[in-house]
C-alpha cells in the first residue's frame, strides 16, 4: 500500500515512519502544510497514495485558548484539505485526534459511541476535525488516543511529559503534579504499530487506540522515578492549584471497543509501555 504520511518530525511521525511496512513518503511540516489547501492536493495528487496519515495538529492545549482561529486552521480546516485530495485520488485518510473531545464527566471509560463534549478550544478544534474529515471522505479513519510519550518527542512542545518529569527531578526541582485528571498514558511506537494493522483491514470508522489501563498525571511520574530509580520531592495538586487556561477532561480514558471488534488485540498495559519506552531512549536505573 503507498503511504502518504504528514507530520514525519513529531514523535508519533517519526515512529511511523520506524515501523510502516511497504512504500511509505513522508513529509514534515516544512515540506507539506495542511492550511495549504493547493499545495495538499498537489502533494497528493502527484504522489497518488492509497492512504494518508495526517498526525499534523496545533496541540499546544493552553495556547489553544488565545489562539483559537490557528486551532481551528490546523486542527480542522487542515485535516479537512488533507481529507478532500485524498478523496480526490480515491485515497483512505487516517486523521489523528485525541480524548480531549471529551468532558470527562461519565466517570467510567468512553466509547466510540459517546457523545463528545469537549471542554477547551483544542478540544473543540480537533473535534471539528473529526466530523469534517468523516463528512468529506467516506474511506476514513479517525483514531482517538491520549497522553502521547515517544522516542522523539513531541516537535512542537520541545519533548514530552517523561523527559520533562526526568529532566527536573536530576535538576533537584521540587514538583507538583495535577492527581485529578485520568487518562491512559500512551506509547507512539505501540500506537505505530497498531495504526498500520488497522490499515491493512479496509475497516474505516471511529476508533480509540491507547495502551491498556489508567492513571493521573501524577500516578504517571510516580511510575517514571520508581523505574528509574528516583526519588525527587513529588505533591499531587488540583487542577484548580495548576491554574491552566484550558480545561481538561477529569477522565478521559477510551475505551478500545471497535479496534477489539475490528478483530485486533489491545495495546498492552502503559506501564510495560514506559519500561519499553525508558530502555529505548538509554535511561538507565
Amino acid at each position: 500500500m503507498r503511504t502518504l504520511l504528514i507530520g514525519s518530525g513529531g514523535q508519533l511521525g517519526r515512529d511511523l515512519i520506524d515501523v510502516w511496512s511497504g512504500d511509505l513518503v513522508a513529509f514534515s511540516h516544512q515540506d507539506f502544510d495542511v492550511c495549504n489547501r493547493e499545495q495538499a492536493r498537489q502533494v497528493i495528487v502527484r504522489e497518488q497514495p492509497e492512504l494518508v496519515i495526517n498526525t499534523a495538529a496545533y496541540h499546544r492545549v493552553d495556547d489553544c485558548e488565545t489562539n483559537g482561529a490557528l486551532a481551528l486552521e490546523v486542527n480542522a480546516l487542515g485535516a479537512k484539505n488533507v481529507a478532500d485530495a485524498a478523496r480526490e485520488v480515491d485515497a483512505a485518510v487516517m486523521f489523528i485526534s485525541t480524548d480531549y473531545v471529551q468532558d470527562g464527566l461519565k466517570g467510567s471509560p468512553y466509547v466510540e459511541g459517546d457523545l463528545p463534549r469537549p471542554l477547551s478550544l483544542y478540544g473543540v478544534s480537533k473535534l471539528a476535525g473529526e466530523h469534517l474529515v468523516r463528512q468529506s471522505n467516506a474511506q476514513h479513519y479517525v483514531v482517538r488516543s491520549s497522553s502521547l510519550f515517544g522516542v522523539a518527542g513531541a516537535s512542537g512542545k520541545g519533548g514530552n511529559f517523561v523527559e520533562t518529569m526526568i529532566r527536573k527531578a536530576k535538576a533537584g526541582e521540587p514538583l507538583r503534579v495535577v492527581d485529578d485528571q485520568v487518562s491512559s498514558p500512551t506509547f507512539t511506537a505501540d500506537l505505530a504499530t497498531k495504526l498500520q494493522e488497522l490499515a491493512g483491514t479496509g475497516r474505516y470508522g471511529l476508533y480509540h487506540i491507547t495502551n491498556s489501563g489508567q492513571t493521573s498525571w501524577f500516578g504517571f511520574a510516580e511510575k517514571i522515578f520508581k523505574l528509574m530509580g528516583l526519588a525527587p520531592s513529588l505533591t499531587p495538586i488540583s487542577s484548580d492549584e495548576l491554574s491552566a487556561p484550558a480545561q481538561r477532561p477529569a477522565f478521559s480514558v477510551l475505551e478500545n471497543r471497535a479496534l477489539v471488534d475490528a478483530g485486533l488485540q489491545k495495546l498492552r498495559s502503559w506501564e510495560e509501555a514506559l519500561g519499553a519506552y525508558l530502555e529505548a531512549k538509554g535511561h538507565a536505573a
